[in-house]
């Protein structure tokens, strides 16, 4: 059997002690102030022990208040005065608040009634009480018993809203991820499919256009398990400090996302206004992944082979247009469209899809984006 580790035996250590002191407490504040001596140093030893059943309180709240009200109840019979009655109430009171800032709320009141039973009974018949004496220990116990009621429940909304927060972290998590994986994953199985048809069309006829189309289907399947594989291993990687994954596409790829539109029948014309600039890392992503669903939109239903992509680089924003003159172009209810306006939002940039009044259809975004730094 191997040995326990250290920080246990120090657990147990010190959960043992902190019992054994504070079931020892009730008898040495008897012994202590049954001695004779009821002056401010006896007072001082009883309050100093006092600390063990107030550590105890915040591991196991109703034991240990079950002890201080023992202890100072048996302290107030052994000396009848006004100070130890004092000490009795404010303990008890303390420990009260406690509990109703930890505990349900029927738990509460009904240590909140044991505890004020206890000390107006303890008063009735080892002090002389008075109304006003009565009333100062019933409103005490009342403020006591409220201010821990009203921390408990500001507590609790505390952890409501952080557990809202975090359901909504996740939330927008995995809204990212399936957009990433749909933006990803629509484009490559698009022009799949289209150079699949064609080598379907041409391999008897025209073997080396089938080729090509295979070549095509190739990369593109490559690029597509190699983009996935990044996402996966940056999903399941827990160690901050592993090595990096590979950089995240952006505005400098769209010569390949040219290449590879071609490669499906669709010329690219590809514009830039205004001076090229680095972008933040999450604007160049949403915006490249913008311009890769709307050219896949074209490949897929436009029934064109251009398509017009105009990056403008304004005064701290970006534009992004692309256009064609086809006549398949419509606002569907997939997730292309819905995905694109939803990077726009999030970057809190606009976004306009639809059809152009003399043909064909136009995707528009113009987002926030000031120089990275």
């Amino acid at each position: 059997m191997s040995a326990l580790p250290l920080s246990r035996v120090r657990h147990v250590a010190w959960t043992v002690l902190l019992w054994s002191g504070a079931v020892l407490y009730p008898g040495v504040v008897y012994v202590v102030l049954g001695s004779g001596s009821q002056g401010y140093p006896e007072i001082l030893v009883c309050v100093t022990l006092t600390f063990l059943p107030a550590k105890l309180l915040t591991l196991h709240p109703l034991p240990a208040h079950a002890i201080l009200l023992c202890t100072w109840t048996l302290g107030l019979l052994e000396v009848q005065n006004g100070g130890v009655a004092g000490l009795q109430i404010l303990l008890t009171d303390l420990a009260v608040c406690y509990i109703a800032a930890t505990r349900s709320q029927w738990v509460s009141i009904g240590v909140a009634v044991v505890t004020l039973t206890v000390q107006v009974l303890s008063l009735s018949a080892f002090v002389s009480i008075t109304d006003v004496l009565l009333i100062a220990v019933v409103l005490g116990m009342a403020v006591t018993w409220l201010t821990g009621t009203m921390a408990g429940v500001r507590r609790a909304h505390a952890l409501t809203l952080h557990e809202q927060a975090t359901a909504q972290a996740v939330a927008a998590e995995r809204l990212r991820i399936a957009r990433e994986l749909h933006d990803m994953v629509a484009h490559s199985i698009g022009i799949i499919a289209i150079q699949a048809g064609v080598g379907g069309r041409v391999i008897d006829t025209q073997p080396a256009e089938a080729r090509n189309a295979l070549n095509a289907i190739e990369a593109t399947s490559r690029d597509t398990l190699s983009g996935l594989r990044r996402m996966l291993t940056a999903l399941r990687r827990d160690d901050p400090g592993a090595a990096p994954l590979g950089p995240a596409p952006g505005l400098g790829d769209l010569a390949r996302l040219a290449e590879a539109a071609s490669d499906a029948g669709v010329t690219l014309d590809l514009r830039t206004e205004g001076e090229p600039r680095p972008l933040p890392p999450d604007v160049d992503l949403s915006a490249y992944r913008i311009v890769q669903e709307a050219v896949t939109n074209v490949v897929r239903h436009a029934g064109t082979d251009r398509c017009r992509v105009t990056i403008g680089y304004r005064e701290g924003e970006l534009a992004i247009e692309v256009e064609d003159d086809g006549d398949g172009g419509v606002v569907g209810t997939g997730y292309g469209i819905t995905g694109m306006r939803e990077r726009a939002a999030l970057l809190r940039g606009e976004f306009s899809a639809g059809p152009r009044p003399e043909g064909g259809f136009r995707v528009a975004a113009v987002i926030p984006a000031p120089a990275a730094a």
